[in-house]
């Protein structure tokens, strides 16, 4: 079975809702703009019973370059993390 593509999503999602793909197109990149500027603000934006985009403060450690055995230095950083929600676990499983 094929992993679902943009434009399958596009064309399941206007199918069905009857919007057009133009609309469910400006939708989607709207939401995801309202998504990564939640996000920056204020570290998490929920997809109700999908979970959430959260944004979390990683340390700095010490690490391996793995071709010469070499310690080397990671820096702290910021990224984002998807916690799934526990009705999403339950209906996949």
């Amino acid at each position: 079975m094929a992993k679902m593509t943009k434009t399958d999503m596009l064309n399941a999602l206007a199918e069905a809702t009857e919007l057009s793909k133009k609309d469910v197109k400006n939708f989607l990149e709207v939401w995801t703009a309202m998504a990564y500027r939640e996000v920056v603000n204020n570290g998490e934006f929920s997809l109700p019973g999908l979970g959430k985009l959260v944004k979390v403060n990683r340390k700095a450690r010490e690490g391996r370059n793995p071709a010469t055995g070499e310690s080397i230095h990671i820096p702290a950083k910021t990224v984002v993390k998807f916690r799934v929600a526990k009705a999403a676990k339950e209906a996949v499983m």
